[in-house]
């Protein structure tokens, strides 16, 4: 089925989607099913067990800080940056989280159970977590798998794999040449397809609105970005550069002129992704370690275009609509998560939707925005996730600014093609897809390969 635009852009919190907000969303679920079940004014006591990555890498992504947050009742789109750390020093202080927003319980993050050698059959980001009451009596017990991009399944509907999908969905596709074959049949475009997709659900003012406020939190969080500096979160004592590259490059072209065009794209995409970093409100774009690089392409389409200097709410909407129509056919035919097929499911899906948007934008037909997404995906085979010290940083960061900038490539080598190509985007896409399952799990969002183990944390410089 047809993943919706607004499950793959959603709004949440920094660091990672798969181990940040789709933990804090399975602990909400809990909280919301104990009440459900009438066992919430019972419970007395929790235990989180967290396997495989997000106990490898857990607390160099928040996802315990994540999990408190979300037994407390909070949901990632809706919680503040600024309540979100009061609730954090709170909950440091007294020991303590306010469970379901109503009374105390004694949970903090060294409580929790972490089984990073464990890996659960269904994904390698598996959590339970159990309730019990005065007497010691378990009330209930649930396990989650937070698949990428923020998306939570239980065990029950991992056995159907059902996932976030829409079963009654009448138009839809779920490959590269089911999209291309229905852009001929009705003679439009690949945004128009996805525009009447999400039309079954919604009117097209509110796909509109929706789609234009999420390009304004991106936005925001470029902003944000670029009006802070100091030092990121962690061990790794990450310098932020994206207010000193502003500052210096808006000395150096205030007039925005087409030749600064990528030194604003690296910004961009550096701005967002040090906010990540730290932790701040950001859009899921596929995922959280990927978040800098659809803004980037799509600042770039907005001001660098002919049709974004002539319509900038216009060009986003068909940008996230295209961009939104590949990056389904990835979470459906592959995978979005760092934990399952390495960075090329994360960084790679996300210049493949980029470049696609832009490709649209550009005037491209549908086989040429096709082309476009498999030229940026055939070039990130093989990406391996290998954080440092488990922080969405090195090489997180500057990976995006990398990235975008191949999405930006990708899209003028398609326009300057006829569409026709040798290797389509479902084979590409099942490329990544094989490629991930024969990647050692060392490559695959637990720190334990690549830079991970190669770099002295110590002697880390950036």
């Amino acid at each position: 089925m047809t993943i919706s635009v607004f499950d793959l852009f959603s709004v949440g919190i920094g660091p990672s989607s798969s181990h940040t907000v789709g933990p804090m969303r399975a602990a909400a679920r809990f909280v919301s099913d104990l009440r459900t079940l009438g066992a919430f004014d019972d419970t007395t006591d929790l235990r989180v067990d967290l396997y495989g990555s997000l106990a490898a890498t857990g607390a160099g992504h928040g996802t315990m800080t994540a999990v408190l947050l979300g037994l407390e009742g909070h949901q990632p789109d809706e919680l503040e940056t600024e309540h979100m750390e009061e609730r954090l020093a709170w909950m440091r202080a007294t020991g303590h989280i306010r469970f379901g927003g109503v009374r105390d319980i004694a949970l903090t993050e060294s409580d929790m159970v972490l089984r990073p050698l464990t890996i659960l059959p269904f994904h390698p980001n598996g959590m339970t977590i159990t309730a019990f009451g005065a007497d010691g009596t378990e009330l209930h017990r649930e396990t989650y798998f937070s698949v990428g991009g923020g998306f939570v399944v239980t065990e029950a509907e991992s056995r159907h794999a059902v996932g976030n999908r829409t079963e009654t969905q009448a138009l839809g596709f779920t490959s590269g040449k089911e999209l291309l074959e229905l852009c001929a049949m009705n003679k439009c475009s690949i945004s128009d397809v996805m525009l009447d997709v999400e039309r079954e659900t919604r009117t097209t003012t509110e796909i509109h609105d929706r789609l234009l406020h999420i390009r304004d939190v991106m936005v925001d969080c470029e902003n944000r970005g670029i009006g802070r500096d100091g030092l990121l979160p962690g061990a790794l004592r990450v310098r932020r550069r994206a207010k000193d590259w502003f500052e210096r490059l808006d000395q150096e072209d205030p007039d925005r002129r087409p030749e600064f065009a990528e030194d604003w794209v690296n910004l961009v995409a550096l701005a967002v992704n040090e906010e990540n970093a730290s932790g701040g409100r950001i859009v899921t774009a596929p995922t959280n370690g990927a978040a800098g690089i659809v803004p980037a392409v799509l600042h770039y389409a907005m001001n660098y275009t002919p049709a974004g200097r002539r319509d900038r709410d216009d060009t986003t909407i068909r940008f996230l609509l295209a961009a939104g129509a590949v990056g389904s056919l990835y979470k459906e035919r592959a995978s979005i998560s760092g934990a399952e097929v390495g960075c090329q499911g994360e960084v790679g899906s996300a210049a493949s939707m980029a470049a696609a948007g832009l490709a649209e934008i550009l005037g491209g037909t549908p086989e040429q925005v096709e082309n476009a997404a498999e030229i940026a995906m055939e070039h990130s085979l093989g990406l391996t996730c290998d954080p440092i010290e488990g922080l969405v940083q090195i090489p997180c960061i500057e990976r995006n600014a990398i990235s975008a900038g191949k999405a930006i490539n990708a899209a003028r080598m398609a326009l300057r093609g006829d569409g026709d190509h040798r290797v389509s985007l479902d084979q590409v896409i099942e490329t990544m897809r094989s490629t991930g399952e024969d990647m050692h799990s060392k490559y695959k969002e637990t720190s334990t390969g690549g830079l991970a183990v190669n770099v002295p944390v110590n002697f880390v410089e950036c």
